[in-house]
């Protein structure tokens, strides 16, 4: 291919970039033309199972934001977050609230490189994968990391906070 008629590589949203830099990760960073918002959208793109994929979602804990990173097939049981926390109330937190506390839009939201230090629960299912794939600071960008090494660098407290399967 001719560098005439190449595309670039994708990038990470810049201050995701600087953050995997500053941890010393040099992780391949995928693209993608059309936005992965949902992990459903993300796991078809990338040819993984959704259970690979890495929600990184924003609670507020008694008003104070928390990031809860849960995999893409399972959901966040709130009254398992609040009692972990010793919250009073925990709730999602709306798109304003997500971008001020992270820097980043709903659908793009990595597990770290964020605006504001929080705390960060991990959910122990992600531990059951080799490798992982989060998002890159954009609904287009994600990247994959062992499960391990994300806890470490988001600075997460391993729980277990996904809703109980019936």
């Amino acid at each position: 291919m001719s560098a005439n008629n190449s595309s670039p590589a994708p990038a990470a949203h810049p201050r995701f970039a600087a953050a995997l830099a500053e941890a010393g990760l040099d992780l391949p960073v995928r693209g993608f033309p059309e936005a992965t918002r949902t992990a459903v959208e993300a796991a078809a793109a990338i040819g993984c199972d959704v259970s690979e994929i890495v929600k990184s979602l924003i609670f507020t804990a008694d008003g104070v934001p928390v990031l809860v990173l849960m995999d893409g097939s399972s959901r966040v049981d709130v009254e398992r977050v609040r009692a972990e926390l010793g919250a009073g109330a925990v709730k999602r937190a709306d798109a304003d609230l997500v971008r001020a506390t992270t820097g980043y839009a709903i659908g793009g939201v990595p597990p770290f490189g964020h605006l504001t230090r929080t705390r960060v629960l991990a959910d122990r299912g992600l531990l059951a994968h080799d490798v992982v794939w989060a998002a890159a600071g954009t609904p287009h960008t994600v990247f994959p990391l062992d499960p391990e090494s994300l806890v470490k660098h988001a600075g997460a407290t391993v729980v277990d906070v996904r809703e109980r399967t019936a």
